[in-house]
């Protein structure tokens, strides 16, 4: 999987203000703002983005993704 399926998978299902991803196809580091992480904690954040990803966890088409999850006013603080 390119950077870019793997980006369009996840804004397709997530209302992205700001996404960044590093990888190798297989691995990969994303750093992903969006207001609907509003009130959420990490964990519930982050099953948001697998939502988004569905089987392709499951099916080792992405084997592994580790996230930075920020709403708009945590990227701005940062």
């Amino acid at each position: 999987m390119t950077a870019e399926e793997l980006q369009t998978l996840i804004t397709q299902g997530l209302a992205c203000q700001h996404i960044e991803l590093q990888g190798d196809g297989r691995h990969w580091f994303a750093t992903i703002v969006s207001s609907e992480f509003e009130g959420l904690r990490p964990i519930q954040r982050h099953q948001k983005v697998y939502a988004t990803l569905g089987s392709r966890m499951h099916t080792d088409e992405v084997h592994a993704l580790s996230m930075k999850t920020l709403t708009p006013a945590e990227w701005q603080a940062r």
